[in-house]
């Protein structure tokens, strides 16, 4: 990535953020459990104290689970890397900067704006990682950039891509790993799951597009592999009602139906982090195993030529 700080526009890649060791596991569990836009925990006053208690009690489990890929998260490592391919590919087009933009741990966006300020930046282009609008991640990944400008006298001009479903680059590097992987695979006995993080239901009864969105992806998808599959949900947590089925039922359920192979492709996820590389790639893989069928997984888009593309025609196409 540049080090230039005279660029025009500076382009952010919005993402969740993680933790980068096994000590930052509570204090990102903390922030993710602060956010009120996301859940909210009793009366307002009463959500920074209740996060605490629940991150707490959760950190010795996620720390585990961490410890199984290696210590930590790896996506901060991801998103520099999509980052500076990025401002590689527009540099034909402009005077870029791109930086990464994470809402629950560093580099938050207090830290990129103060940064971008001091590079004089007059246009700001607000890209999420997360290809389907949701108010639990666009939307307060947003809402926390924002709040960080409004701070500021003169803030630059401010543009945002709101979601990108189908951005044809996009479906294109998920449909090229699906078919690589059904290649190996073989299509007899092969089942197809996409599998999306999970949402409180009442968001999608309160007008959240993000399970519409999901469809989208999947229509363009299935339109260009020939191939059908199934729809389903991953890492929920809490006593709400949330989107089903869940990834763990449906597994259940395709045994049931005598499949013997799944090619699982994680959907709503562009960077290998804990839900790809323990999640499904550990915890639902040797679930499948228990149940008599394999699993397979297609890899994270993450700095994949094809992706870095559509990420850099979104770029474009906002100016």
């Amino acid at each position: 990535m540049s080090t230039s700080l005279t660029a025009a526009t500076a382009v952010l890649l919005l993402n969740l953020g993680g933790p980068e060791c096994l000590d930052d596991v509570e204090p990102f569990l903390y922030n993710l459990f602060s956010d009120r836009q996301i859940i909210r925990l009793g009366p307002p006053f009463l959500q920074k104290f209740i996060a605490r208690r629940i991150a707490r009690k959760r950190a010795p489990t996620s720390r585990a689970n961490y410890a199984k890929i290696g210590g930590g998260s790896p996506i901060l490592t991801i998103t520099r890397r999509q980052a500076r391919a990025l401002e590689t590919s527009l540099a034909e087009n402009g005077n870029y900067l791109v930086r990464p933009c994470m809402r629950y741990w560093s580099p938050f966006a207090h830290e990129v704006v103060t940064e971008l300020t001091a590079a004089n930046i007059e246009t700001i282009i607000a890209l999420p990682l997360y290809p389907h609008y949701s108010m639990a991640t666009t939307g307060s990944s947003l809402a926390d950039l924002e709040r960080e400008l409004q701070k500021i006298s003169r803030p630059p001009c401010l543009k945002i891509i709101r979601s990108w479903p189908d951005q044809p680059h996009y479906i294109d590097s998920l449909a090229k790993h699906i078919n690589a992987r059904i290649e190996e695979m073989g299509k007899e006995g092969t089942a197809v799951v996409y599998s999306a993080h999970s949402l409180p239901r009442e968001f999608v009864d309160k007008g959240d597009p993000y399970v519409d969105e999901l469809h989208m992806t999947i229509t363009a998808l299935e339109q260009k592999t020939g191939m059908t599959g199934h729809l389903c949900y991953q890492s929920r947590s809490g006593p709400v009602q949330w989107l089903e089925p869940s990834t763990p039922d449906m597994l259940r359920t395709l045994a049931t139906r005598g499949i013997q192979k799944i090619l699982m492709v994680p959907i709503s996820f562009v960077s290998d982090h804990i839900e790809t590389l323990y999640e499904i790639d550990m915890l639902y893989h040797d679930m499948a195993a228990e149940l008599g069928m394999e699993l397979r997984s297609t890899p994270g888009l993450n700095d994949d030529p094809l992706f870095i593309e559509g990420l850099r025609q979104l770029v474009l196409a906002c100016n």
